[in-house]
């Protein structure tokens, strides 16, 4: 049975006034999902720039020592996962638990998997990337879906609203790797996980 979450932006009596600008003259709730897609971004570019670094990294240096060509296989495999388990996830959100649950469960499992990361165990490792993978094809597709619904169809703001909530992507991307890399390298693999 399809999930019939409907859009708070649309009320009963029609397209609601034009109030709620607690955030930069926005809906408040571009405040929480900018901040999530940042982070989560934040995670997904950071776990690119350490991963195979990481993986190819000799024992004695906390590293997997895995030659490069298996590194890779193991990298591309995350990453384009990533990138395609959205379309199960985007289903999963339509089909049985609607957007919201869809991007709280995928933020848990985000979670999750950073902290399987943190023990040096290989299987602890892979358990983790499987979970950062889940996650982000629940919650990647859906929080978009979620931004939209912040705004009636009609709303001016709307164009904008999706403007700064891709500034928290950019800035996720942007000092993730920069960060990751130097405490990985530096400090320690897993600490940087």
């Amino acid at each position: 049975m399809p999930n019939t979450e409907s859009n708070p932006a649309n009320s009963a009596a029609g397209e609601p006034a034009l109030t709620d600008t607690s955030f930069f003259g926005h809906p408040r709730g571009l405040a929480t999902l900018f901040f999530m897609e940042m982070w989560e971004r934040f995670s997904y570019y950071g776990m690119r720039a350490l991963l195979i670094l990481f993986m190819t990294a000799d024992l004695a240096h906390g590293g997997m020592n895995l030659n490069t060509a298996s590194a890779g296989i193991i990298y591309g495999l995350y990453t384009s996962s990533v990138w395609l388990l959205s379309l199960p996830g985007g289903w999963v959100a339509d089909r049985l638990v609607g957007a919201r649950r869809a991007v709280l469960y995928g933020g848990i499992l985000i979670a999750v998997g950073q902290f399987c990361l943190v023990p040096s165990s290989p299987v602890s490792f892979y358990a983790g990337l499987i979970l950062l993978v889940l996650g982000t094809g629940l919650l990647k597709p859906n929080v978009s879906t979620i931004v939209g619904m912040l705004y009636p169809l009609n709303d001016h703001r709307r164009d904008a609203g999706f403007s700064i909530f891709y500034m928290g992507i950019n800035l996720g991307a942007f000092i993730s790797p920069l960060i990751f890399v130097l405490v990985g390298q530096k400090i320690n693999w897993h600490l940087g996980f």
